[in-house]
């Protein structure tokens, strides 16, 4: 595992990848029966006559694993704490593809109430196997310093 980041290692333009994790089917349906059961996360047959086509993952399954990977690459001192953000899904996630993560370090403030912190703002780009972006999320998340005893 990576040396825990503080507040003081990061920098603009910063980037952190991780990945890839493949996407299989069995997990595709699990995830759906237990979050988002939508026939086309469930069903391959039903799944032929959705807007998609084919089997599908929710997005909240693409966004679980870029969150498996975040915890990867972005090893905030204290965890990732996020405080609120923006999340877009682009393209559908399919059995068999393999997701990576990329994240942009795209502004840091320090906290004028906490001399302990700072706020991150990130931009997370998940992709598939072609490379080809399919979630961005814009997040902002906190970040302690190397003094703050987490």
């Amino acid at each position: 595992m990576p040396e825990p980041l503080y507040l003081e290692d990061l920098f603009v333009d910063q980037r952190f990848r991780a990945g890839p994790i493949e996407v299989t089917i069995e997990e595709i349906k699990a995830f759906a029966s237990k979050f988002d059961p939508q026939p086309f996360h469930l069903d391959e047959a039903a799944a032929t006559s959705s807007l998609f086509g084919a089997m599908v993952a929710s997005g909240w399954h693409t966004a679980s694993l870029t969150m498996r990977l975040l915890t990867q690459c972005a090893t905030f001192s204290g965890g990732l704490i996020g405080v609120g953000g923006k999340i877009e899904w682009l393209r559908p996630v399919r059995p068999g593809d393999l997701l990576s993560v990329e994240v942009t370090i795209r502004r840091i403030t320090a906290s004028k109430s906490h001399d302990d912190r700072g706020m991150v703002a990130i931009r997370v780009v998940t992709s598939n196997q072609r490379n080809e972006p399919v979630q961005l999320l814009d997040a902002n998340v906190m970040a302690f310093r190397r003094s703050n005893p987490t």
